[in-house]
């Protein structure tokens, strides 16, 4: 199932593995002087920043602008904090979201990708992400906090707005970071009334759902507070649908590419988990990760001071010839596969089984719905901004029936 041959026009997603390799060519670890930070680009040491939170704080607000918005919001958004914050939100929220609970979902997120796919049952062409990749994880996501479904469309403009990327340019800096969070800033406050009010609900009128086990969940005697809970609610409604939007939109592109891949994986469906992990390597939706220096360290041989930036570079790392037999062919079979699309240590994306678990059930019914399934036009596809995330907006496919 190797494929090295890409088919139709470039997409710009083609560009970023050129950009990854420049930065690895740079060295394993190297300054940037025009903007001022820090790029880890390997495979090793990649790992090694982000299993070492002491060092290599995930908390920003030392160094990064600030937003009164945006601080409330970040109260119970665990992503940005180091232990023994991290691990206290961490823990109360496991509680939670149990991997059991995860695999339950398994029928209803068949039930509404089987939905979707109806809806569209009359046309042999459709925009895959309208259709499929962003209603689908909003939706389960929604029912899993007891949030009303029907807002979907509410927290799709609130994931636009978040990581649309449009006032920003093609790399991050601190100019951009401050523009972001004043053009965001409106956004942030409506998403806050609108989970504290929902929060105030479940409080009345307790629920069978993630949200109300949120508030009775406990560790040491200790609860989260309603403000805690916002942020994380906040974070699993947008961040924790974005990733695997971004997911199926790079895997039909890519499959689309790649001539024969859809066909190999329809003959064997057992492959698919193992497509999944290899589109997450070959295009992960956030492709760097910001970090700060909590002291003087040495770092590839460099000396840094305290509260530098560093930005540890997944997508270079995932390419990284000393740790992957050929980097940067798209192997829909590569074992072992060891990524770093999801991260590494205490920040590992809590996500990560959910997202998983909705590519492969939505790309299985996908194969087995459509004998055929391609991109027409790349003419057509639209992208997000890559220094945000990396995925498209709009993916127009055709298809064929039985």
């Amino acid at each position: 199932m190797t494929s090295t041959e890409l088919t139709g026009a470039e997409s710009p997603l083609e560009a970023l593995p050129e950009r990854w390799r420049s930065l690895r060519d740079a060295g394993p670890v190297a300054y940037d002087e025009e903007r001022q930070q820090w790029h880890v680009v390997d495979h090793q040491g990649v790992a090694a920043v982000l299993s070492d939170p002491a060092t290599y704080s995930s908390d920003m607000t030392p160094i990064a602008p600030t937003q009164e918005d945006f601080e409330t919001f970040t109260q119970g958004n665990f992503v940005g904090m180091d232990p023994p914050e991290h691990r206290k939100l961490r823990t109360l929220v496991s509680q939670a979201f149990t991997p059991r609970v995860v695999h339950g979902l398994a029928p209803r997120i068949e039930a509404v990708c089987a939905r979707l796919f109806d809806g569209v049952a009359d046309r042999d062409r459709f925009d895959l992400v309208d259709t499929l990749a962003y209603p689908l994880p909003i939706i389960v996501i929604a029912e899993l906090l007891g949030v009303p479904a029907e807002d979907h469309r509410l927290f799709q403009e609130w994931a636009a707005t978040l990581f649309g990327g449009d006032q920003l340019g093609d790399s991050l800096d601190m100019a951009d970071l401050e523009r972001a969070l004043e053009a965001i800033a409106p956004t942030v406050r409506e998403m806050n009334g609108y989970v504290l009010d929902h929060i105030r609900r479940r409080r009345a009128d307790p629920g069978d759902d993630l949200t109300t086990r949120l508030l009775s969940a406990e560790v040491d005697g200790t609860r989260l507070e309603d403000q805690e809970i916002v942020g994380f609610v906040a974070l699993l409604l947008v961040a924790g649908h974005i990733t695997t939007t971004a997911l199926l939109g790079n895997a039909v592109v890519t499959f689309d590419r790649h001539p024969g891949t859809f066909d190999a994986l329809r003959k064997d469906p057992d492959r698919v988990p193992a497509a999944v992990e290899e589109v997450l390597r070959w295009l992960p939706p956030f492709p760097e990760l910001g970090r700060r220096t909590t002291r003087t360290v040495e770092l590839g041989g460099h000396e840094m001071p305290a509260d530098t930036l560093l930005m540890v570079h997944l997508g270079a790392a995932n390419r990284d010839p000393s740790r992957f037999t050929s980097p940067d062919v798209f192997d829909p079979a590569r074992d072992p596969n060891p990524h770093l699309t999801f991260g590494h240590g205490i920040h590992f994306c809590f996500g990560a089984p959910l997202a998983r678990l909705e590519a492969r059930i939505a790309l299985r019914m996908m194969m087995d719905r459509f004998p055929t399934l391609e991109v027409p036009s790349y003419d057509d596809v639209t992208y997000q901004n890559p220094a945000v995330i990396v995925g498209v907006r709009h993916l127009p496919i055709a298809v064929t029936r039985p």
